[in-house]
């Protein structure tokens, strides 16, 4: 059964960092693309950026671009996401996501986190 679990959201100040995890299980990480996305209050889900098999990288918003940074640890079955200099409209609900090889439109991930909170705030 597969399963990802995200960690390490929290209350940050403006301009702070935050590492969210995605900590995988149940499928071989090396052969699948992971992609973060977000959802805050109010509105609806988006894509924030995403990391394929081969560790091409996607931004699906151009808001975190320079701010945002994702890695892989096939070893550690772990998918981080780096964010820098955090600003108020980063605050959502993170959630990672996998599919098989590449990264594609958010509606065509096929496993899904139950998301981490991240707000913040002064």
């Amino acid at each position: 059964q597969p399963q990802l679990v995200e960690s390490g959201g929290g209350l940050v100040q403006p301009g702070g960092s935050l590492r969210l995890s995605c900590a995988t299980s149940g499928f071989t990480l090396d052969y699948y693309a992971i992609g973060w996305f977000r959802q805050a209050p109010g509105k609806e889900r988006e894509g924030v950026i995403c990391i394929s098999s081969d560790d091409d990288i996607t931004h699906y918003t151009d808001s975190v671009k320079g701010r945002f940074t994702i890695s892989r640890d096939n070893a550690k079955n772990t998918v981080y996401l780096q964010m820098n200099s955090l600003k108020q409209e980063d605050t959502a609900v993170y959630y990672c996501a996998a599919e098989w090889a590449m990264c594609v439109t958010m509606s065509r991930f096929e496993y899904w986190g139950q998301g981490t909170p991240v707000t913040v705030s002064a």
